[in-house]
């Protein structure tokens, strides 16, 4: 039975954990998700506090103990409503720090506001305070979808801040995917594809009608709506072919970004500007029924995009993406048949409404299944955050004091492989669509010691921003549990929390020996009893706390812990 051990053999149990979860050694062989897939029904077995993490796990960014027993004191459905609901959207970035921007105060927002020209130092000052604002939405997400939702879309509509360079851009880029998280999928293929930060990143800003240029119309097709197929002849990818990105260029011709980073006095933006356009008669491939596509100036875009959202294929590559998001990588033929298609055909029955299909998908027998629980890698983010959640780690509450640490955190990100704005290239983060590794690719012998320096600080109480320490009370998380007196139970209960899967008799064992080395259970029980009577004395205060931390620090350093 493999417990802790050194690195390589930590990924090397994670790579079997992830592929054999539901076996509790690695040399047994258990199921894929993909081999026993069951139905998009609904599913109708036990509710308890084990599916409410799971499924608190893949849709938010963290729960408490008290989060996920209030969870499982309402029905599936009534927690999925909560998950989906419509919420108002967050405040604006503020300007926490620098003093030296005369349009924008500290403590006022700078959104919409003017650069001073070849001002770098306010250019650097906006950035971080997108960085910090964009963390504290991750640590505030609550009892909600729409975070992960939104870091979806960003892997899906790819842009990245290096190239569009200008915050303003960035924040709206960003904040027009969170509004449209659950809404219509079309409606926000429209809205992205004259975005500034899309037509500055994919070139759409240098797109005339006469110098074409094919970027976004290529991504458009191959990555946002229709997926690229298998060849069928040369510039045929079954799905479209190069007649269409060609004629789809020129289609999408005319728009321009506007903003202050290169024009001042203008707010963020996009304007069409007519004589930019190509008027001529476009006509698609017989992919796309040969339609025929006359001149329709700013609203000419829109037409394209109906037309390729007529295709069944794109509610399909969609959906694929949705499932590899929130349940698991591998698509089998059965998966599709029973899953995929299913959840396509309730998107194009909704026009592409988004709410619909998840609401199927987090409700289906499916997702509850056994093998659906625990196969999936945490990306950094949600390996990140999720610890902040999770043991309730506090931070400042002023909103000044609160930036300085969201801010830090965010630099914490890029040794882990995964940077919020980011993405390594337009097809996003390979975790999601590069075989055979996919959710694998997170963990390397580079990241793994990364992610163990994290939990080993932040558990410690070492972990220090601006004199701050950030670090959780295992006292006040084990006083949430039912039974805290027993090593035993202390053990089991609090891995049912924090792991997708349960400990083998062996690992609570070994636990234990870590909690209490070479003492009897009692031993705990009378020392956490003592501390309870009298929580002033704080020699035995101390005592009890270390243990915890040292149980703890093991328990995020096994294997179970990167996995939900």
């Amino acid at each position: 039975m493999f417990l802790v051990s050194g690195n390589k053999e930590i990924i090397d149990y994670i790579s079997v954990y992830e592929t054999q979860y539901t076996a509790k050694k690695p040399e047994t062989t258990a199921p894929f998700p993909s081999e026993c897939p069951d139905t998009l029904d609904q599913y109708t077995g036990i509710w308890s506090k084990d599916q409410v993490a799971h499924l608190l796990r893949r849709t938010t960014y963290g729960s408490t103990i008290d989060d996920i027993r209030k969870a499982a004191m309402i029905s599936m459905d009534q927690l999925i409503d909560i998950l989906l609901e419509e919420r108002p959207l967050p405040a604006e970035p503020i300007n926490y720090y620098y003093d030296g921007d005369p349009a924008v105060p500290i403590g006022s927002t700078w959104v919409d506001r003017p650069y001073v020209r070849d001002n770098n130092e306010l250019r650097v000052s906006r950035r971080r305070s997108l960085a910090g604002w964009t963390i504290g939405n991750l640590l505030n997400g609550g009892m909600h979808i729409r975070e992960k939702l939104t870091l979806f879309w960003s892997n899906h509509f790819v842009t990245q801040g290096s190239v569009v360079r200008d915050p303003n851009f960035i924040y709206y880029n960003n904040n027009l995917l969170r509004a449209g998280a659950l809404g219509n999928f079309r409606t926000l293929v429209e809205r992205v594809t004259v975005n500034p930060a899309m037509l500055r990143y994919l070139n759409g800003n240098q797109n005339t009608r006469n110098s074409p240029n094919e970027n976004y119309a290529r991504e458009l097709m191959e990555l946002f709506t229709i997926g690229k197929g298998t060849l069928a002849a040369p510039g045929d990818y079954t799905t479209f072919t190069e007649q269409d990105v060609t004629e789809g260029a020129k289609i999408l011709t005319g728009w321009i970004d506007t903003g202050f980073y290169y024009r001042d006095n203008q707010p963020a933006g996009s304007r069409f500007i007519a004589n930019r356009h190509d008027r001529s008669t476009k006509q698609l491939s017989h992919r796309f029924n040969n339609a025929v596509v006359t001149n329709q100036n700013s609203s000419e875009y829109k037409f394209l995009i109906d037309i390729i959202l007529q295709q069944d294929e794109v509610a399909r590559f969609i959906c694929r993406k949705l499932y590899r998001w929130f349940v698991y990588y591998d698509i089998t033929d059965e998966v599709e048949s029973l899953i995929i298609e299913p959840m396509a055909k309730i998107f194009r029955d909704n026009d592409y409404e988004v709410r619909p299909v998840l609401r199927a998908l987090l409700s289906s027998r499916h997702f509850y299944n056994i093998c659906s629980v625990g196969p999936m890698i945490k990306n950094p983010i949600d390996f990140i955050i999720n610890h902040f959640v999770q043991f309730e780690i506090p931070v400042p509450e002023g909103i000044i004091e609160s930036y300085q640490i969201w801010s830090r955190l965010s630099a914490v990100f890029e040794g882990f492989g995964m940077v919020y704005y980011e993405p390594p290239d337009v097809a996003g983060w390979k975790a999601y669509y590069q075989e055979p590794l996919y959710y694998r690719t997170w963990i390397t012998a580079a990241t793994l010691p990364l992610r163990q320096a994290f939990t080993n600080i932040m558990i410690s109480g070492q972990a220090k921003i601006r004199d701050i320490i950030l670090t959780m009370d295992p006292l006040n998380m084990i006083a949430q549990l039912d039974n805290p007196y027993s090593p035993d139970a202390l053990i089991e209960e609090l891995a049912s929390y924090i792991y997708p899967v349960s400990l083998t008799p062996a690992q609570v064992a070994f636990l234990k020996e870590v909690l209490i080395p070479g003492l009897p259970d009692f031993e705990w029980t009378v020392e956490y009893n003592l501390h309870l009577s009298n929580p002033e004395d704080e020699a035995t205060r101390r005592s009890v706390d270390a243990k915890l931390r040292v149980l703890l620090t093991t328990m995020l350093a096994m294997p179970e812990y990167y996995l939900s």
